[in-house]
């Protein structure tokens, strides 16, 4: 007898799909191909279908099309990053397969993996071949052509799963910038995974436990976003513990010892040296013993010692409060309004002052989902709301507001922090929407952005090795240039940005940048650059110790 899959059958499984990648969320983050701190592609899925795993354990519907959509609401919501979005975007077209089905035999579960595949692609304005989008559709087409001699289900799905794990081993082959890196696409991995977790329901009636994994998953993500849904294993390395070594130039031992002797005490290490400073990062239980070893390279300066599980209590028990608060969208009361999507007090606050009403936190590591950018689209009393998401990663997801929203949605695609400034400054309130629409854009588009930052792990870039913790240089979102110094990093990559038509040189310096260094940086700048105006902001932002814009 055919087997079919019921709506509890699915629950499930979506379920145990969450629990799967929960478990190897880091493994999935470590394929990302370059080396600049944002590997948050696993961080993303699983937060994203967590959303799902979360609404449905709580669901008290049976039939598998109410559930199938009640999971393509919530992972529309929940969507964080470009990965999480085409996820939900699967998923929503899945459940309008299974539209009108309680039981779905083998032909409906291949129509409904094709509709999800078509509901992706379509939704993507120029399709990658080696991705997520390649997997799924490949998945849906072993479905197919299984489904039309076989009408047990799990065979079906299971067929779509072979034909996932095929597909993700030829990404290399399709993309040469996985081959070259030796790694497999990172979204087309993460699909497999949900599949795997998925099927484990469908073939042996098991759910998947996040299991171990899940602690490191957690690690990963309590590093990279203010959140923790989807994560409550505890936390291995209790203390964030972060100082600044002035060297003694007396002292001859390497800065990689120091770095070998943080690694057997914690993890999340980063040492940065030259000649005058050591910056030093590390998620340890023991605190002490990594300032007493940084001691032994000079004085320390701007110590700071995060307890990682307090936040991660704290963190909890504010998402719980805010979730119990009900929300009521703001009534329009002006035309315009505004909401940026930026990371750092002094860049939120630049935001403010330009005259957005509502800046969502999040940025490179920080993917806000949907939901987080909705909400702030609904609190922003205007008849026409601009969403400038800053960051390439997060504009799929505020344009899943669109549809969603109780007043018109305008994404403007700003792929940085410079280029949402400079739309903002654009922007004229006598003017129509279509209007600014075309010269927000072309101000944005006329924006240089450089980014200073480090590399989270070896790698290499243009048949060069690139050792963790070495300065990279990043001119519009591409990696430049790999630098040991960051003034000099700084100076040569804003010089590459500067043309004849430049007029103004903005300097953000992030959070883990002091004046005195950025004052170092704005002088050599001036030096460099002739007659330009250069301004210098504190920023604060994380990750990137400079954020540089040329207009």
């Amino acid at each position: 007898m055919s087997r079919k899959i019921s709506g509890i059958q699915f629950k499930d499984a979506v379920i145990s799909g969450a629990a799967k990648i929960t478990s190897q969320c880091r493994e999935v983050n470590e394929l990302n191909v370059f080396p600049v701190p944002d590997g948050d592609t696993g961080t993303n899925m699983s937060m994203t279908i967590n959303a799902a795993s979360r609404h449905l354990k709580n669901s008290k519907s049976t039939t598998l099309d109410k559930l199938s959509e009640e999971t393509a609401s919530a992972l529309l919501r929940g969507a964080r990053g470009n990965s999480g979005v085409i996820l939900s975007l699967l998923y929503r077209g899945i459940s309008k397969g299974f539209k009108g089905v309680e039981e779905a035999d083998g032909e409906a579960v291949a129509k409904a993996l094709t509709a999800g595949v078509e509901a992706a692609y379509g939704a993507v304005m120029k399709p990658t071949e080696g991705t997520i989008l390649t997997v799924a559709r490949v998945a849906a087409e072993k479905a197919t052509e299984v489904a039309k001699n076989d009408a047990d289900a799990v065979n079906v799905f299971e067929a779509a799963y072979n034909g996932a794990c095929e597909a993700l081993a030829e990404t290399p082959e399709m993309l040469p910038v996985l081959k070259k890196a030796g790694v497999v696409d990172a979204g087309g991995q993460g699909l497999v995974l949900i599949f795997e977790g998925m099927l484990s329901v469908f073939r042996d009636g098991v759910i998947v436990t996040a299991g171990e994994g899940a602690e490191a998953a957690a690690e990963s993500k309590e590093a990279v976003a203010p959140s923790t849904e989807g994560f409550n294993e505890d936390i291995k390395f209790a203390y964030c513990t972060e100082f600044i070594v002035n060297r003694n130039p007396e002292c001859k031992t390497s800065p990689l010892s120091l770095r070998a002797f943080l690694e057997s005490i914690g993890d999340c290490v980063v040492v940065v040296d030259d000649e005058e400073i050591i910056k030093v990062h590390v998620h340890t239980n023991n605190p002490g013993k990594a300032i007493e070893e940084g001691i032994k390279f000079g004085s320390l300066v701007n110590i700071k010692i995060d307890n990682m599980k307090d936040q991660n209590e704290k963190i909890q028990h504010e998402q719980k409060a805010a979730e119990e608060i009900e929300f009521t969208p703001a009534k329009p009361e002006k035309k315009y309004g505004f909401v940026a999507v930026a990371a750092g007090d002094g860049i939120c606050n630049l935001f403010s002052d330009l005259g957005v009403d509502k800046v969502v936190k999040g940025g490179q590591t920080m993917n806000p989902s949907t939901e987080d950018i909705l909400r702030a689209v609904e609190e922003t009393p205007a008849e026409v709301v601009f969403v400038l998401p800053n960051n390439k990663n997060i504009i799929m997801a505020a344009e899943q507001t669109i549809p969603l929203a109780t007043r018109k949605v305008c994404v403007l695609p700003t792929r940085s922090i410079p280029m949402g400034i400079s739309a903002m400054l654009t922007f004229d309130e006598d003017a129509e929407v279509e209007e600014n629409l075309i010269e927000m854009n072309k101000a944005a588009d006329r924006t240089g952005t450089g980014q200073i930052t480090y590399a989270a792990r070896n790698s290499s870039f243009e048949g060069k090795e690139i050792k963790e913790g070495e300065i990279l240089a990043l001119k519009n979102g591409k990696i430049n240039f790999v630098e040991q110094d960051i003034v000099k990093a700084a100076v040569k990559l804003t010089k590459s940005l500067v043309n004849k038509d430049t007029v103004q040189i903005t300097i953000f310096y992030g959070n883990d940048v002091d004046e005195d260094l950025a004052n170092k940086v704005q002088e050599a700048v001036e030096a460099k650059c002739g007659d330009i105006q250069v301004t210098t902001i504190e920023g604060g932002q994380p990750v990137y110790y400079f954020i540089i814009s040329v207009e």
